[in-house]
């Protein structure tokens, strides 16, 4: 995060335009199924190799449980 601060400083100080996409996924891993996810994340949005990859390490082997009054789902 420092670094793309300091990236978009470094711009602005040579008058230079600084876009900043942000994609929040944190819903999509719930309801979407991962593979068509991804595959339209690289055929839709031109997503690829380091991008990719990491969505996809992010996306894949999760598991979420929840523990309430002592009892684990």
């Amino acid at each position: 995060m420092i670094r793309v601060l300091s990236d978009a400083l470094t711009a602005a100080d040579r008058l230079q335009v600084t876009l900043l996409g942000l994609l929040d996924l944190s819903a999509a891993f719930d309801c979407v199924d991962h593979t068509l996810l991804l595959q339209r994340l690289a055929l839709q949005y031109g997503l690829a190799d380091g991008v990719l990859q990491w969505i996809r390490s992010f996306v894949s082997g999760r598991t979420q449980k929840v523990l309430y009054d002592g009892q684990l789902s």
